[in-house]
């Protein structure tokens, strides 16, 4: 079993709850594939690919259930990372949100092969459900990289990178910026890939990353907490 990610005093990583939505279950050990992890691979790459729109081929039958989601990374080289849920790709998303890190620092964290982001947040009420939150504290392989703030509307970038992709249900590179515009931040990035929903309680959830070559263990887990 991989490692506990570190502990912080704001966010124990250590916690029960946090622990009992890990995979691989305890006892099992996380193997490396030589052929494995493509998604995570492709994005570590994404500097050396060359400008114009990549992306998966769309699926024919919707694959996904009510124990798995669409989750797709995106943001421009230079710029910030963004985070998309849907319960299928040609649904609008669920849950967006930026996160308070770089495309390059999440690219340096992905040179590990396994990568955590919890995201917390604090509320005193339980009248919402978990992803209608607003604010949250970001985390990333144990370490706090700020807050984030739940998007209502998506603005333009978004319905670009949500309509670009529209039906595609896994895949990694680079998109045409909107309006094919040169920007200051790069070429825009992107990893799409079927999560698997793990819920441990209506304060507790996560997704795991669907390897789709069948590397065994979970590359890419996000965890969402919500504490009193």
């Amino acid at each position: 079993m991989p490692p506990p990610l570190q502990s912080s005093p704001y966010f124990p990583m250590d916690n029960p709850t946090i622990l009992s939505l890990l995979h691989p279950t305890p006892g099992e050990k996380h193997k490396s594939s030589s052929n494995g992890g493509g998604l995570l691979r492709m994005f570590k790459l994404f500097p050396m690919l060359t400008s114009g729109c990549k992306m998966g081929k769309p699926r024919r039958k919707p694959l996904l259930n009510h124990t798995a989601a669409t989750c797709t990374i995106f943001g421009y080289r230079k710029g910030r990372v963004f985070l998309a849920i849907q319960a299928d790709p040609n649904c609008v998303p669920m849950f967006v949100i930026e996160l308070p890190m770089l495309t390059s620092v999440l690219q340096k964290e992905m040179e590990s092969d396994m990568v955590r982001i919890a995201l917390e947040s604090e509320t005193k009420t339980h009248k919402k459900k978990l992803l209608e939150e607003f604010v949250w504290a970001v985390y990333c392989n144990g370490r706090k990289m700020g807050y984030s703030i739940r998007k209502k509307n998506l603005c333009d970038d978004e319905l670009h990178v949500t309509q670009l992709l529209r039906g595609v249900s896994t895949g990694a590179g680079v998109l045409p910026t909107l309006n094919h515009k040169e920007s200051s931040d790069g070429e825009l990035t992107y990893m799409r890939a079927r999560f698997e929903r793990v819920v441990g309680s209506k304060d507790s959830e996560a997704l795991h990353m669907i390897n789709p070559d069948g590397a065994p263990g979970p590359e890419l887990s996000i965890f969402f907490l919500r504490s009193y």
